[in-house]
This record gives C-alpha cells, sequence and structure tokens, in this order.
C-alpha cells in the first residue's frame, strides 16, 4: 500500500484524475498517512520482526556506553559495588543496620543490584525517544523497540554483576536449589521494568524535563524501598494499610524475592509478604501490559514537532 505524509496537501491531479477530491485519490489509490499507528496485534508482530535489530542495538550501545573510560566495561561491576561501599558505611556502620540484619553486606549487595536494574532501565527508558530523535525520524521500525532495547542493556549489565554478586553471596551462604530461581525472579522483574521504561519513554518525549526530575523521584523511591534496611521493621508500628501500602511496593517485592532465593534464611523469609511469587506476578503482567499499550497509544507523535 501506498503512503503519503499528508492527503489533503499534494499536488493537484490532472487527466483522468482532474476531478476527483482529494479523499477519493486516497480511497481509489489505496493510500494511507505516513507514519499512522498500526493495531496492536500488528504492532506486536512488527516489533517480533525486529527482534535482531533490538538485540543489535542493546549489544552496541553496551559496547560503547564505556569506551572512553579506561577501566571500560569494569565500571559495569565497579558501580553497584561502589554504592554497596558507601551504603555499608553510611547505614551498616555509622547507622548500626548491620546489626540486626544477618549476613547484611550479602544482603545489602542484592538489594543494591536489584534495585539498580529497575532504576537503570527507567532511567534510560525516559530518554530512550528524545536522546535518538535523529535515528527515529531517519528509519521506520516500532518505536517500542528503543526502550526495550534500553532495557535489555540494563539486563545485560545485571548479568555480568551479577557473578561478581553471587561470589559475594557465597561467603555467607552456600549455593542451594533455590538460586535456580533466580531465573524466572528476573524474567518478571525484566518484564516489570520494560513496562516502566515504555510509560517514561512516551512521558520523557513529551516533558522533557522528566529526564531533570527522575533522579529525584528514584531516589525517594530507593529509601522507600529497603535497598539499605528492612522495612518490615521499618512499617511495623504502622497501621496495617500502611504495612500493606510499603511491603507491596514492587521493588521491594523484587529485591526482597531475591534475597530469600539467593540466601534462604528465616529472617529473609519472614520479611516476604504472603504469597510473594503472586505478587511478582502481577506487578509484572499490569505493569508490562499497561506500559506497552500506553506507549503504543502514542506512536504516531515519537519524532515529531
Amino acid at each position: 500500500m501506498s503512503t503519503v505524509s499528508d492527503p489533503v496537501n499534494f499536488s493537484a491531479p490532472s487527466g483522468v484524475d482532474a476531478g476527483l477530491t482529494p479523499k477519493q485519490l486516497v480511497a481509489k489509490y489505496g493510500l494511507s498517512v505516513s507514519g499512522k499507528r498500526p493495531g496492536l496485534v500488528r504492532y506486536v508482530r512488527e516489533l517480533w520482526s525486529r527482534r535482531q535489530f533490538i538485540m543489535a542495538f542493546a549489544t552496541a550501545r553496551l559496547v560503547a556506553q564505556y569506551t572512553t573510560a579506561k577501566l571500560g566495561q569494569v565500571w559495569q561491576v565497579l558501580t553497584p559495588l561502589l554504592n554497596c561501599a558507601v551504603f555499608y558505611l553510611v547505614f551498616g556502620v555509622m547507622m548500626g543496620g548491620s546489626k540486626d540484619i544477618p549476613d547484611y553486606i550479602g544482603w545489602l549487595c542484592i538489594g543494591v543490584f536489584i534495585f539498580q536494574f529497575s532504576q537503570s532501565a527507567v532511567l534510560s527508558g525516559t530518554r530512550a525517544i528524545s536522546d535518538n530523535l535523529g535515528l527515529i525520524r531517519a528509519l521506520h521500525f516500532p518505536r517500542a523497540a528503543l526502550p526495550i532495547a534500553f532495557t535489555i542493556i540494563q539486563l545485560q549489565q545485571l548479568l555480568i554483576s551479577m557473578v561478581v554478586l553471587f561470589g559475594i553471596v557465597m561467603f555467607f551462604q552456600l549455593p542451594t536449589m533455590s538460586w535456580l530461581l533466580v531465573i524466572p525472579a528476573l524474567i518478571l522483574q525484566c518484564t516489570f521494568n520494560t513496562g516502566l521504561a515504555l510509560i517514561f519513554a512516551r512521558v520523557g518525549a513529551k516533558t522533557s524535563d522528566m529526564a531533570q526530575l527522575m533522579p529525584f523521584l528514584l531516589r525517594a523511591w530507593m529509601y522507600t524501598s529497603g535497598v539499605m534496611y528492612s522495612v518490615k521493621s521499618a512499617v511495623e508500628q504502622w497501621p496495617a494499610f500502611w504495612q500493606a501500602i510499603f511491603r507491596l511496593n514492587p521493588a521491594s517485592v523484587y529485591m526482597d524475592l531475591m534475597r530469600y532465593i539467593l540466601m534462604p534464611n528465616d529472617y529473609n523469609k519472614a520479611a516476604l509478604p504472603d504469597h510473594i511469587w503472586a505478587i511478582a506476578l502481577a506487578w509484572a503482567v499490569v505493569v508490562g501490559l499497561a506500559g506497552f499499550v500506553f506507549f503504543w497509544k502514542a506512536e504516531e507523535e515519537y519524532g515529531r514537532g
């Protein structure tokens, strides 16, 4: 099917078509508006057909990300480790948080690595459209490919970093069969992160100031999610409603789930809300689907203006 960028403004027809209106010409030749949003099912098919592009784009961006740094890809591991060191000094030593939590260093490192996965996916998703306008305007592809690709980049970084994380945890806990549950837990969190990235990609494309605001919002999310302290202990004196709100925080859900998978002791088990896998699945499905539909609704608008 042929396309036109604007069916009203093309040149006046001549010959046999001279008496036809623009709408009649569109109907006669099967023309359509260029960049028109496809249906949801067709959009998913187009996205799937470009899966190799998404993976190649993600891998290339990951390799290029640290090319100007002397330590290169080592920063993928050093960044969360340095965060762990700072949080341990402040919250573990100075504020005494390590006294109440068994194997606090391993517990803290799991929280930092898992939360950073969500945090980085949201940050990169927020800028996915605005930072790639040249690519968007030069090539035709489903725009959802960009925030999805950036989420895959963060997943690749996490998988590299988890080699070190496993080494840290093994100082406190020998591997058990529960470690196999890391795979489904990461799949659920990755789905949740992708939905968030899609939501904030659309918001960031329309509101340029969102990229400046996001670090503050994410920092607030981190401090209320129990990365450095136990949420259960912090809110145990609160009304039941607010306890439930804080314990059902998706960041807390995925961190506490991963802590129990890698360090299955009584303390980490007690921190889990009831039906933890059902909650993790619900967050992944609801946010993943809602984020995808929310982003798709504005497909025609990305890169214009």
